[in-house]
C-alpha cells in the first residue's frame, strides 16, 4: 500500500502535491473537530506527514499553507517550469511579458514546427491564391504536418477541415472570429468539407450551467459561426450533445480513444486532478474524435483514410497531440494543425480575455459607440506618457493593442506598415492609433451583425442537420 502510494505522488506535480497536502491536513482537522476514533485520526495524520514528505522531496521547500511552491507552476504537460516563462493549457494563457506569449520557445516546448517563408510559397503555388494575411503576418505561425496535406493536395488526394468552439456564453467577441475567418479561407481555396464542432458538453463539465443551458449557448454561437459566411453545402456544424446520440460512427471512434489514453497519460497531458469529475477526463477523446473520417460517414461515404486539417489557437495543441499519439494505433491517420496565436485582451497581451468581463475585448454584439468607448477607454498604450515624449521617442508597436488589433483586422499590408512607422516614430499619436481601429473595427463588426439577423432558426438546424455535402467520396 505505502509503495504504490509513493508511486502514485511521484507521478503528481508540486502544484498538486500541494493541494493533496491542503486536502489532507484539513481532513485531519474534521477528524478531530467530529471526535473520530483515534486510530482513524493517526492513520490519517500518518498520511499527512507522509505528503508532507513528498512535497518536500519534491520542492525542496517545506509545505506552508496558503503558500503554492516557489517558481514552479504546473503546465499541460505536467512538467514544472521557472516562474518567468508562459503558461499555456486549454484553459489557462499565462504570461509576465507585455509582448505577449513567447511563441518561438513555444514551438520548441510543444514541439511543432515554424511556419516559414517555404512554407507559405508553397501554399501560394498549391492554391493559385495570394496568402491569406494572418499567414503572412505570422498570426497562424506554426503548424505539425501542413507539408503532408499539401502533398496529397498537389497528388489530387482530398483532405477535410475541421475547428470547433466551446460555447461558454452567448455572445462571442472579435478574437472567436480568428480561427474562423482563416478556415473560412482555407475551405474556399482548397475547396473541401469543413466540420465545425460545438463542445456544449464540455461547458457543461467545466462551468457552472445546465446541459439545456450549454445547448443554447451552442446554437447561439452557431449564428454568429454562420455569419461568417461559411458555404452551407460544404459546411456541417455539430453539437456534441445532440450529435453523439445520432452517430455510431462518432461514438465508436470516441471509444477507441479512450481506451488507447490511460487516467495518467490525461493527468500529464491536461492536468487533471483526482477531485476532477469523470466528464472531464474522458472529454478529450471527444475532442479528437472529429480528427477522424469515419466519425462522418454521411459526408465521406464511410472512407476511413481521409486526412484531417485543424486550424486552431495553439493552447487547443494538448488534445491533438494526444489524438496523433492515439492515431496510427487505431488505424487512422494522423491530423495535421496550423496554430494561431492568442488573441489579446484589450488591457494588453499579458491579461487573459473573459467573456465575463465585457470591457476585455470587443463583442459581436457591440454597438459602434460601445467598439469606441471600449477603445480609447481600456485598450492599452505603447505610447509615451506625454505628447512631447511620443514626439520624441516614438511609441512601442510591440506592446500596442490598437496597433496588435489592426495586425489582426486592416487587411492593407501598405497601410499597416505605414501606421507602424509613423507611430513608432512618434509622428502618430496613441489617440490617432486608436481612432484608426475604432474606423475598422465598426464598419466590421456592424457588417456581421447585418449578417448575423439573416441565420434563422432554421438556416442553423439545415447547418446542423447530419447530411452529405458537395462533395464526392
Amino acid at each position: 500500500m505505502a509503495d504504490s502510494l509513493n508511486c502514485d505522488l511521484k507521478s503528481l506535480s508540486p502544484l498538486q502535491l500541494f493541494e493533496r497536502v491542503t486536502e489532507q491536513g484539513e481532513k485531519v482537522r474534521a477528524l478531530k473537530a467530529g471526535k473520530a476514533p483515534k486510530d482513524e485520526i493517526d492513520a490519517a495524520v500518518r498520511m499527512l506527514l507522509s505528503l508532507k514528505l513528498s512535497y518536500k522531496t519534491t520542492t525542496g521547500q517545506d509545505y506552508q499553507a496558503g503558500l503554492p511552491p516557489k517558481d514552479l507552476v504546473l503546465i499541460n504537460n505536467g512538467t514544472t517550469k521557472e516562474e518567468d516563462e508562459d503558461l499555456v493549457d486549454p484553459w489557462n494563457v499565462q504570461t509576465s511579458n507585455a509582448k505577449g506569449v513567447d511563441y518561438d520557445k513555444l514551438i520548441v516546448r510543444f514541439g511543432s514546427s515554424k511556419i516559414d517563408t517555404d512554407l507559405i510559397n508553397r501554399i501560394e503555388r498549391a492554391t493559385g491564391q495570394k496568402p491569406h494575411h494572418f499567414l503572412r503576418r505570422g498570426i497562424f505561425f506554426s503548424h505539425r504536418d501542413m507539408d503532408q496535406i499539401l502533398d496529397a493536395y498537389e497528388n489530387k488526394k482530398s483532405f477535410y477541415l475541421y475547428t470547433g468552439r466551446g460555447p461558454s456564453s452567448q455572445a462571442m467577441h472579435v478574437g472567436h472570429l480568428i480561427p474562423f475567418m482563416f478556415t473560412k479561407w482555407l475551405q474556399e481555396v482548397f475547396d473541401v468539407p469543413l466540420v465545425i464542432q460545438l463542445t456544449d458538453d464540455e461547458k457543461y463539465l467545466w462551468k457552472d450551467m445546465t446541459v439545456e443551458k450549454a445547448y443554447e449557448y451552442a446554437k447561439e454561437n452557431a449564428k454568429d459561426i454562420i455569419a461568417c459566411g461559411f458555404d452551407i453545402n460544404k459546411t456541417f456544424i455539430f453539437s456534441d450533445l445532440d450529435y453523439l446520440g445520432t452517430s455510431p460512427g462518432f461514438y465508436k471512434n470516441i471509444v477507441k480513444v479512450q481506451k488507447h489514453v490511460t487516467f495518467n497519460q490525461v493527468k500529464g497531458i491536461f492536468g487533471f486532478t483526482d477531485s476532477d469529475c469523470i466528464g472531464k477526463i474522458s472529454f478529450p477523446a471527444i475532442q479528437a474524435a472529429p480528427s477522424f473520417s469515419s466519425s462522418f460517414p454521411q459526408i465521406f461515404n464511410g472512407k476511413e483514410n481521409i486526412q484531417c486539417l485543424i486550424p486552431c489557437a495553439i493552447d487547443q495543441d494538448p488534445y491533438f497531440r494526444m489524438t496523433r499519439d492515439v492515431a496510427p494505433r487505431i488505424g487512422q491517420p494522423k491530423p495535421a494543425l496550423l496554430h494561431s496565436v492568442f488573441f489579446p485582451a484589450l488591457q494588453g497581451a499579458q491579461t487573459k480575455m473573459s467573456a465575463s468581463d465585457p470591457n476585455s475585448s470587443i463583442f459581436l454584439t457591440d454597438t459602434p459607440k460601445q467598439i469606441k468607448t471600449k477603445i480609447n477607454k481600456h485598450a492599452f498604450s505603447g505610447g509615451r506618457d506625454t505628447i512631447e515624449e511620443h514626439r520624441k521617442y516614438g511609441g512601442n508597436c510591440d506592446v500596442d493593442v490598437s496597433f496588435m488589433y489592426l495586425t489582426f483586422f486592416l487587411e492593407d499590408d501598405d497601410r499597416l506598415e505605414q501606421l507602424k512607422q509613423a507611430y513608432t516614430s512618434g509622428e502618430l499619436l496613441t489617440g490617432e492609433l486608436k481612432k484608426v481601429l475604432i474606423e475598422t473595427m465598426q464598419p466590421l463588426i456592424a457588417a456581421h451583425q447585418e449578417r448575423r439577423k439573416q441565420v434563422t432558426d432554421e438556416v442553423v438546424k439545415q447547418f446542423m442537420t447530419p447530411r452529405k455535402l458537395a462533395f464526392e467520396f
